[in-house]
C-alpha cells in the first residue's frame, strides 16, 4: 500500500518550518508555504511558484495540500446553506480518499455579514436532551485540518466575517485541535483575523474551559439553557462534570469588559425555564459580570418531551434581563427548513461504513 501523504492545511508556521528542515529547505521556506496555504489558499503545491521545482517535488513525495470540497449543499429559503463535508479517515491509505464520515456547516448571510457555523467534531459526547447532534453519539474529533477545510475549502470564503465553533460538537472536548485552528485563523502567518471575529461555544469542562480562556483571546459563549443546576443537569448531563455555577465563578476571574466578549446561550423550553422564577435566577447568577444573554427559540427534534416557549414568554424573558442590567436578545432563527438551525445538525443517517 501506498504511504498516506500528510496533509499541509492545518500545520502551525513552527510546524510548516520544520517540514521545510526536515526535507532540507531552509526554514524561512515554512514561511513561503504558510502564506501559500492561508493567505492565498492553493489547492496544490504546484502553486507555491516561489519554491524551486525541485522543492516543490520533494514537498510532493510526502505531503499534499489536503482540501476537500463539499459534497453537497442545501439551500434555506431565508439565505442559509448547509454543507455537507467529507472527514479525511485515520485509516486511509491515501489522503485524498476520504472516509465515510461527514460534518455539516452551515453558511449564514446577514447584509454584510457572513458566519460560517463550523463543527468540531463527528457527533458530540455531550448528549444534550434538546441536540440533535448528541443523539447522533459520538464518532470521533476533528483534525486542525477537517476543521479548516470547512472555512478554506467554503464557496463563499471570500464573504465570511465572522466563524462560531457552534456547529456539531464540544469545542472544549477537542481543545488542541481548536486552539490549534484559532491560531491559524489570528495568527499574522495564518488568516490574520482579530480574535473578535471568533466565538468558541461550550456547555463548560473542567480544566479545559480555564485553559482555553487562558491561552484564546476569543470570544466565548455559554451553553446555559437553564441556572437550576438540578434542571440543567436533566437537560444537559455536563452539568454533572461542571456545574453552571463553577463555570460562573471560573468566569468571574476574566475581563470581558474591552475586547472579548462573554454571551450566554439560552433555549428556551415552554413551561420548563421560561418562567419568571428563571429569569430572577439568572440575574442572581450572572451578577456583576459583563455580559449578554441570547435567548433561542427551540427546534423540535424527535423523540424529545420540550417545545418551544410562546414569542410572549420569550419577550417577557428578555425585557425582565435587560431591565435588570443583562444585555438580552432574541437569536434570530435561521436555516429551519434545511435542518440548519441551532441544535438540528446531525450526520448520522450519512455515515457509511469505514
Amino acid at each position: 500500500m501506498a504511504e498516506r501523504k500528510r496533509r499541509l492545511i492545518g500545520l502551525t508556521l513552527a510546524e510548516l518550518k520544520e517540514v521545510a528542515s526536515n526535507l532540507g529547505m531552509p526554514a524561512f521556506t515554512g514561511g513561503q508555504i504558510a502564506k501559500w496555504l492561508y493567505d492565498r489558499h492553493v489547492t496544490s503545491i504546484d502553486e507555491m511558484t516561489n519554491l524551486s521545482k525541485v522543492n516543490r517535488e520533494r514537498l510532493k513525495e510526502q505531503f499534499c495540500v489536503g482540501l476537500l470540497e463539499p459534497i453537497d449543499a442545501q439551500y434555506s429559503k431565508d439565505g442559509t446553506i448547509k454543507y455537507l463535508f467529507p472527514v479525511l479517515s485515520d485509516k486511509s491509505d491515501d489522503s485524498d480518499k476520504p472516509a465515510h464520515r461527514f460534518v455539516e456547516t452551515v453558511f449564514i448571510p446577514d447584509g454584510e455579514r457572513g458566519t460560517l457555523c463550523v463543527s468540531c467534531q463527528v457527533g458530540c459526547k455531550m448528549n444534550c436532551l434538546f441536540c440533535q447532534t448528541g443523539k447522533q453519539g459520538f464518532e470521533g474529533n476533528l483534525s486542525a485540518a477537517d476543521i479548516l477545510n470547512q472555512i478554506c475549502a467554503l464557496p463563499e470564503r471570500e464573504r465570511l466575517t465572522n466563524i462560531v465553533f457552534m456547529g456539531q460538537g464540544e469545542p472544549m472536548d477537542n481543545l488542541d485541535n481548536v486552539l490549534r485552528t484559532t491560531e491559524i485563523l489570528t495568527a499574522d502567518y495564518g488568516f490574520a483575523w482579530s480574535p473578535k471575529r471568533i466565538t468558541v461555544s461550550s456547555v463548560g469542562i473542567r480544566g479545559k474551559l480555564q485553559r482555553f480562556l487562558n491561552e484564546s483571546d476569543c470570544h466565548v459563549a455559554i451553553s446555559m439553557h437553564s441556572p437550576l443546576p438540578e434542571q440543567r443537569a436533566q437537560l444537559m448531563p455536563a452539568e454533572r462534570g461542571m456545574g453552571i455555577e463553577e463555570v460562573v465563578e471560573l468566569l468571574r476571574r476574566y475581563d470581558f469588559s474591552h475586547q472579548r466578549r462573554l454571551t450566554f446561550e439560552y433555549i428556551v423550553f415552554g413551561g420548563t425555564n421560561d418562567t419568571k422564577a428563571h429569569a430572577r435566577s439568572i440575574v442572581r447568577l450572572l451578577s456583576g459580570i459583563d455580559c449578554r444573554v441570547n435567548l433561542i427559540r427551540f427546534h423540535q427534534i424527535p423523540d424529545v418531551p420540550l417545545h418551544g416557549a410562546s414569542e410572549e414568554r420569550m419577550e417577557a424573558m428578555r425585557d425582565y434581563l435587560t431591565h435588570h442590567g443583562i444585555t438580552t436578545t432574541i437569536r434570530a432563527s435561521r436555516g429551519q427548513d434545511i435542518f440548519a438551525a441551532c441544535g438540528l445538525l446531525s450526520t448520522k443517517k450519512k455515515q457509511g461504513g469505514s
